[in-house]
């Protein structure tokens, strides 16, 4: 008998919301983004709705957007994910914790020791969301004038990667002996000098840290462009998808498992999980009643600035009531750029209507009772659109709270969603296999 698929869930907290109107939402935490008390209970909240992992992005720069949007964002201040997690990690026992790092302003040797210290902070539970950062502010905040050209930006993410990995295997699992009677700390035989010499990157190692719990903590990764296609199957094992029409979430899975498969990986071992927006309500009325409301907490001044960061374009200069016209190619994130300009094609939208749209949240929503958004996501599931989905919150702590006391039930009730965890670590939650050592291969 075929094994059941279960769904795997993350929540997407950015820290706390992608919708613009989120902070103003009433009963919301307009500071949530930057109180601990917040945080730590939602992460606990979490953990109470068995969830996989809580997901943080960052920024490296405040939005570029004019500052008629960006005095009403709330995502200028809030806590770096390496400082957070490892707090988290105290107040939680079984909640993965994944941290986005840029390869593009990190150093590998960095990266490496941080997210290793976390794997073992937390027992195990550590995951590393690898980006190469598209807001050209970011760059001038790491003593650049411009953005890294976008392919040359992969291709340091992906020798970044290997530098990374190659230190987390500086060590045998069993390097450490601690023999307190002869003196021996630890076995030089079982320690590995990785001395990387590459056309980015030269870094001679060990790193300066016991192997990670997890082997490798779980690597994330989110670019839906070529170039982010084939690092993901080739790297990654959970990918953060962008939310869209089930039919292109279908075309996507499709593509990235078999580029996998090509490469002598079992496709199992990459967990697709889309971004979506739930809604809930105890009728559908209710539930839309509570999307409009947030809808209309959107700012135009918000709309027209998210559309620009969208697009990699000034749109205050568009006709409002026009079609979108024809957008230059950018330095910024390609994929994302072109569903927008997708989705205005498709839906015929003017420029004011797309900006609602940027301004709130375009990609996936389910808008619903629990019944209903777990009728979709069960249908997603099971027809090969995802392994599960990275869930965004309309508003905290209400929608976080709504969707673990109402649809966690439901799903757990059709057995498309654990009732208990299944081990202790991220890897084991997830279903992924611990990686063996490539330096110590029989140890």
């Amino acid at each position: 008998m075929t094994e059941r698929k279960m769904l795997r869930l993350g929540a997407f907290m950015r820290p706390v919301g992608i919708h613009t109107a989120w902070w103003r939402y009433p009963g919301a935490y307009p500071d949530a983004n930057f109180n601990f008390k917040h945080l730590s209970s939602f992460a606990r909240t979490l953990e109470r709705g068995k969830f996989d992992a809580f997901f943080m992005a960052d920024h490296l720069a405040v939005l570029n957007m004019p500052m008629s949007a960006l005095k009403r964002s709330a995502t200028n201040t809030s806590f770096d994910p390496m400082t957070l997690l490892p707090a988290l990690a105290v107040v939680t026992e079984r909640l993965g914790l994944i941290a986005t790092a840029s390869t593009t302003f990190n150093d590998p040797y960095h990266i490496a020791r941080k997210f290793a210290s976390l794997d073992h902070l937390s027992h195990g539970r550590a995951g590393w969301n690898l980006v190469t950062t598209s807001n050209p502010d970011a760059a001038r905040n790491f003593g650049l004038d411009d953005h890294i050209e976008h392919a040359e930006r992969y291709r340091r993410a992906r020798e970044f990667y290997d530098v990374v990995t190659g230190l987390w295997d500086s060590w045998a699992d069993d390097a450490f002996v601690r023999d307190v009677e002869n003196g021996i700390f630890f076995d030089p035989e079982k320690m590995h000098v990785l001395n990387h010499k590459g056309r980015h990157y030269s870094v001679r190692g060990p790193l300066n840290i016991a192997r990670p719990i997890q082997g490798w903590p779980v690597i994330v990764q989110a670019g839906a462009s070529e170039a982010g296609r084939q690092i993901a199957a080739e790297t990654a094992e959970v990918v953060f998808a962008a939310g869209g029409a089930m039919a292109d979430a279908q075309l996507y899975y499709a593509d990235v498992k078999a580029r996998m498969e090509r490469l002598g990986r079992n496709r199992d071992h990459l967990k697709i999980l889309p971004g979506v927006l739930v809604v809930v309500g105890e009728t559908a009325g209710e539930a839309r009643r509570k999307k409009d409301l947030l809808d209309s907490l959107v700012h135009p001044d918000s709309g027209i600035a998210s559309l620009s960061v969208s697009l990699g374009c000034d749109a205050s200069q568009f006709d409002l009531d026009a079609p979108l016209p024809e957008i230059p190619e950018t330095n910024q994130t390609k994929s994302g750029r072109q569903r927008v300009i997708d989705r205005a094609r498709q839906d015929n939208l003017t420029v004011r209507q797309l900006a609602q749209i940027a301004g709130g949240y375009g990609g996936l929503s389910l808008v619903g009772t629990p019944t209903m958004i777990a009728d979709s996501m069960e249908e997603w599931l099971l027809s090969e659109a995802c392994d599960g989905f990275n869930i965004m919150f309309p508003y905290v702590p209400g929608g976080l709270d709504d969707f673990v006391d109402l649809v966690v039930p439901e799903l757990q009730r059709r057995s498309l969603f654990r009732r208990e965890y299944e081990g202790q670590t991220l890897r084991e939650n997830l279903g992924l296999p611990r990686p063996n050592n490539q330096f110590f291969p029989d140890l």
